[in-house]
């Protein structure tokens, strides 16, 4: 019979494989499609599952009709676990490296703004200086890149600052860049009531929401016309007269012409985020030392 608790240290007896099953039914569309992520029958991830609640203690899934789903309460567990699992990869990558002498590896992901215009300078001079290390870098939105830090998929993320703390990620200040308002051509900037309507990165965007954070506290009507995660694609509408928007200035310019140039109305930060209490690979730490000592000017 298996102990609920290790009698040493009064801690629930989890093991990874428990972990890696709660987090593939947590990510796949089906309790089938999780049992082959996982390699095992349905039955077997399910026995697995029903162990996991009862050393745990705590009911982790919750039947709606013919369907079991994870219920809301059970998000710590599911972070605790994508962390563990990360960690747990690390470990084996790390031992892999040092069996088979292999070169380092890093995954690195950014903002766009972050790889075009704020630090191109310092990947290029790392990829000519250490062409021995395999590198993979990945532009995406802050939200999908602390997801994949989260989850071990990617070493290093230079992204907007998240709006709360998450489990197991460490963020370091990099830089504030200025985010100003951006109007069709040749409107008249006037007051903040007379803005809009307006053209922002999507719903759920850590910029996005300091936007509109932002614009509300100043009285401006949000009315949002239409969204998109790309920057220049956001000037063109603008430049269309299709409606307003909030960029950084490094991003407010385009060759295609001038939009009208409004106040500078909040900063954002943009941070370096990786996983705490990591094994680290010698080369992703000094790509992360290279990125924090980048001089930047706005």
């Amino acid at each position: 019979m298996c102990r609920v608790n290790d009698p040493a240290s009064g801690l629930p007896d989890i093991s990874i494989r428990q972990l890696e099953y709660l987090v593939a039914v947590a990510e796949a569309p089906t309790w089938a499609a999780a049992a082959d992520r996982v390699g095992v029958s349905a039955s077997a991830l399910s026995q697995g599952l029903a162990e996991l609640e009862r050393r745990v203690g705590v009911a982790l899934f919750e039947s709606v009709g013919r369907r079991r789903i994870l219920r809301a309460t059970v998000t710590p567990v599911l972070e605790h676990a994508r962390h563990v699992l990360a960690l747990t990869r690390d470990v084996s990558t790390w031992a892999e490296r040092l069996r088979t002498a292999q070169s380092g590896r890093v995954r690195l992901g950014m903002i766009d703004v972050a790889a075009v215009v704020h630090f191109p300078d310092v990947l290029r001079a790392f990829r000519a200086e250490r062409s021995n290390v395999e590198f993979m870098l990945s532009v995406a939105s802050s939200r999908s890149l602390l997801d994949d830090v989260q989850r071990g998929t990617l070493d290093l993320a230079v992204c907007v600052e998240p709006p709360e703390p998450i489990v197991g990620v460490d963020t370091t200040s990099l830089l504030s860049e200025p985010m100003i308002v951006y109007g069709p051509p040749e409107s008249m900037i006037g007051t903040p009531q007379s803005w809009g309507p307006w053209v922002l990165f999507p719903s759920g965007s850590h910029t996005r929401r300091l936007v509109v954070e932002r614009l509300r506290a100043l009285g401006a009507p949000v009315t949002i016309a239409a969204e998109s995660h790309q920057p220049n694609v956001l000037r063109e509408m603008v430049l269309l007269g299709l409606g307003w928007t909030v960029l950084p200035r490094s991003q407010g310019e385009s060759e295609r012409g001038a939009m009208t140039v409004g106040d500078q109305i909040l900063e954002r930060k943009l941070v370096l985020a990786r996983r705490s209490g990591v094994v680290t690979d010698p080369a992703v730490d000094e790509l992360a030392h290279r990125l924090r000592r980048r001089p930047i000017s706005n």
